[in-house]
């Protein structure tokens, strides 16, 4: 059909009358191959249209996919993270939790225990701290109870919604050389980035609950 509409044969000069030569020159045409072409020449017009909004959606498509897949976040924790805490992360009922838990948050490393009576009360304002800033800082409690049972208790007793490390672990341990813990409680603070912002976090929540975070994220 497509080549029979490409090739047609055009009126013979001697078919015309003089009236129909008029009108070609006035431009009023009508005959079966010439209406067939401007038929063609429309679906053309229309093929090629939908054709290049076909590519150009195809093309949108996938370069919103590519930005997606390219801006897209990792989940996990930094590499800084991963190294303060490279062993298992415990929830407040001893069940180990992923740590993507801690990506992108500012983290308290808390030095307590519940037989210290001014960790017991330091604990419940550094709970209504971490609940009210939650969504951008985590608290990882290390633990210098007498037992695991007293370590789960204590979390449970004062409500701490947060993560520890096991019990006495070498993990926990490395902390406390490694930041130098001299008594408790302490309350150490890191950027997401596992780098040190301060090692009185205690002070700063104490004197400043309402500013605290943003001090520490301007120092990260």
């Amino acid at each position: 059909a497509l080549g029979s509409l490409l090739s047609y044969d055009l009126p013979s000069a001697s078919s015309y009358s003089k009236g129909s030569w008029d009108n070609i020159a006035n431009g009023n045409v009508s005959y079966p191959g010439l209406a067939s072409f401007a038929s063609l020449s429309s679906r053309v017009q229309l093929y090629y249209i939908m054709k290049i909004k076909y590519l150009t959606s195809l093309l949108l498509f996938l370069t919103l996919l590519a930005y997606s897949t390219w801006a897209k976040p990792s989940s996990g924790p930094s590499a800084g993270l991963e190294e303060l805490f490279p062993g298992k992360l415990l929830d407040s009922d001893g069940k180990e939790v992923s740590k993507d838990a801690l990506a992108g948050k500012t983290v308290g490393i808390y030095f307590s225990a519940h037989w210290c009576p001014p960790c017991r009360s330091f604990t419940p304002n550094l709970v209504k701290f971490r609940d009210k800033n939650k969504k951008n800082f985590e608290v990882v409690f290390v633990s210098s109870d007498r037992s695991p049972e007293a370590q789960m208790d204590y979390m449970k007793e004062a409500g701490m919604k947060w993560y520890t490390l096991p019990h006495r672990s070498d993990e926990a341990n490395a902390l406390a050389k490694k930041f130098e813990v001299r008594g408790i409680p302490s309350l150490v603070i890191v950027s997401e980035d596992g780098k040190t912002i301060t090692k009185n976090g205690r002070g700063d929540v104490s004197s400043n609950p309402k500013g605290a975070l943003k001090s520490w994220q301007k120092k990260s």
